[in-house]
């Protein structure tokens, strides 16, 4: 068995660990950019204009109504297509653009967690006690000032809990990326498989592995609350 594991030609260990990080690349960097839609998409939920919070509510309406997979395909395929279709405007002659799947991978799974995040942050922002915001007003802020000084910064504390769960979500939703072929853990396991027959040995590795991501995961998280409420009185 643990021939397998070995590197080499003969083992599959340097295979594993190369889609391990993979996957942990593209999550890294799905991470800040589902963070940035869905802060924006919160701040639409949130606006006092009525449009503005229609157009929060319906692309979080509307994401949660797609499965993750088939937003993955609609962005691999389409966005390629619609990149073909540009360059063949500005130039006939230019070759055809392939659109990467780390970047499909990237750009699906961020509008699928801004949607999480959104609904995270938006309550993280309601959950600012009124009295704060109402004292803040009685020795003359501004909104801006308010939201600057007052609400940002408890941000992090209020949805830190939230975004621990949404971390957890996308470690496991990088799995999906492996149908578009990008050569993440869960492809190199598939692979691995295809070519051992042993898929109850590598199954379980890869098993193993994403349950330690999500362990050391949640330990991270739980430090990092501790330290966001610390000087926070328990009632």
């Amino acid at each position: 068995m643990f021939e397998l594991f070995s590197y080499g030609p003969l083992g599959w260990g340097d295979e594993i660990l190369a889609g391990l990080w993979v996957t942990l690349r593209l999550a890294m960097t799905t991470l800040p950019v589902g963070l940035l839609i869905g802060f924006a998409v919160a701040g639409l939920s949130l606006s006092h204009n009525r449009g503005l919070r229609a157009l929060g509510v319906g692309y979080t309406t509307l994401m949660r109504g797609l499965p993750e997979i088939l937003t993955l395909f609609i962005v691999y395929n389409g966005v390629g297509l619609l990149l073909n279709r540009a360059m063949a405007m500005l130039s006939p002659e230019a070759a055809p653009v392939e659109f990467s799947p780390f970047a499909a991978g990237v750009v699906a799974l961020a509008l699928v967690s801004a949607d999480f995040a959104a609904e995270v942050l938006r309550g993280a922002f309601l959950a600012v006690p009124e009295g704060q915001i109402m004292a803040g007003r009685a020795i003359g802020m501004t909104p801006r000032q308010i939201f600057w000084r007052i609400k940002l910064p408890q941000l992090w504390r209020f949805a830190l809990p939230g975004m621990g769960n949404l971390w957890l979500n996308l470690l496991k939703d990088t799995a999906l990326v492996s149908v578009i072929a990008l050569d993440d853990l869960m492809r190199a396991t598939k692979v691995a498989v295809g070519v051992t027959k042993q898929p109850f040995t590598f199954y379980l590795v890869a098993c193993l592995i994403y349950w330690l991501l999500c362990l050391v995961s949640e330990l991270g998280m739980a430090r990092l609350e501790q330290r966001a409420n610390r000087g926070v009185r328990r009632a």
